[in-house]
């Protein structure tokens, strides 16, 4: 007897489980060795200003407030180093956008994620920065293939973690528990990534899963902020830099093209000035979503299953603050918000 079966040992699944052994629950998590891993190449990133209109990202305040009291939490609790606070630098493409960030730096909406707006070229040594750039705070990379590893350790200590398919055929479900082998739970929840769409259970969500590509680059010279315009560059050990990312909705293979590589070879060449060979190219599929929110919460037809998906290119910093909505909803403690509810979807059923 557990309390919830977890499927999927990703960011998502890693976190949740952490979130509910932290209030006492007890966990099984269910990974397929056999299956890829996109929280293993994400880029990690968190970054409390987005997009090409560089504009402050959905739920920024709740979020960054949890995620940068959380992770440091999860360090010490795993025992490992994943989380690096690094500054990202953001350059600006023309005169009218720096004179709208130097408007928008007083502002109290924006002025917590701002550690300062440049006039002038900042880093024109490394980017082109011709206009300046805004320099971001609470912003930063997860290494995320570090978190899952720790994690699966600290999990397998527990006999928390079984390594292989979860073949849904031997599930058993009754009206306020669920069973799988013999074990039983309160709750089975779906952890699973774009995968859940070959589920029984959850084939009908609207995931858009979506592929992106990076590529590993070295380079000698010394980074100390994350670039990102068009392309975002993060320096990792040793002059590695992580730089990505495509987004392909149509090829969703897990394999290196290269029609990414040139798209992001392109980009990159806009932004940085610095010389770099590239070392090789990852790729892998992110489970977003349609309206680019994540689902969490009960099948509709099912109390005893659960999901807790859908967090696509922005995982690390929205699943840490809905793990904890999450747990508080399967502890009675609290709710989870309407628009990040799977009963939103429940006209698909």
């Amino acid at each position: 007897m557990v309390d919830y079966i977890i499927v999927g040992q990703g960011l998502a699944g890693s976190i949740l489980a952490d979130h509910l052994l932290s209030e006492g629950c007890k966990v099984l998590v269910y990974d397929d060795p056999l299956l890829s891993n996109s929280s293993k190449i994400a880029g990690g990133l968190y970054n409390p200003v987005t997009g090409r209109k560089m504009v402050k990202t959905w739920k920024a305040e709740p979020l960054f407030n949890y995620l940068v009291d959380y992770y440091p939490k999860l360090e010490q609790n795993l025992s490992a180093k994943f989380l690096h606070d690094i500054p990202i630098y953001r350059p600006f493409i023309s005169a009218e956008e720096l004179n709208e960030w130097m408007g928008k730096s007083a502002d109290i909406d924006y002025s917590q994620f701002i550690k300062e707006v440049h006039s002038a070229s900042a880093y024109g040594d490394q980017v082109n920065d011709d206009f300046g750039g805004l320099l971001l705070d609470q912003s930063g990379y997860v290494d995320t293939a570090k978190l899952v590893e720790a994690s699966a350790q600290s999990l397998s200590e527990k006999n928390s973690l079984v390594k292989e398919y979860f073949d849904t055929t031997q599930l058993k479900l009754a009206e306020e528990s669920a069973s799988y082998k013999n074990i039983t739970c309160k709750a089975v929840i779906f952890c699973n990534g774009h995968k859940a769409l070959q589920e029984e259970y959850f084939g009908w969500i609207p995931l858009r899963p979506v592929k992106g590509e990076l590529l590993m680059i070295k380079t000698e010279e010394p980074l100390k902020v994350i670039h990102n315009r068009g392309v975002f560059v993060i320096p990792q050990e040793n002059g590695i830099c992580k730089v990505g990312s495509t987004y392909d909705h149509n090829n969703l293979d897990e394999n290196p093209t290269l029609e990414a590589k040139n798209v992001l070879m392109g980009k990159l060449n806009e932004l940085v000035k610095f010389p770099y060979r590239i070392e090789y190219q990852l790729a892998g599929i992110r489970p977003a979503t349609k309206d680019r929110k994540p689902m969490l919460g009960f099948h509709p037809k099912h109390n005893s299953l659960m999901i807790f998906n859908g967090f696509g290119t922005k995982g690390v910093s929205l699943i840490p603050y809905f793990a904890y909505q999450m747990t508080q909803l399967l502890t009675n403690s609290g709710s989870i918000e309407h628009d990040v509810n799977i009963e939103r979807f429940f006209s698909l059923t």
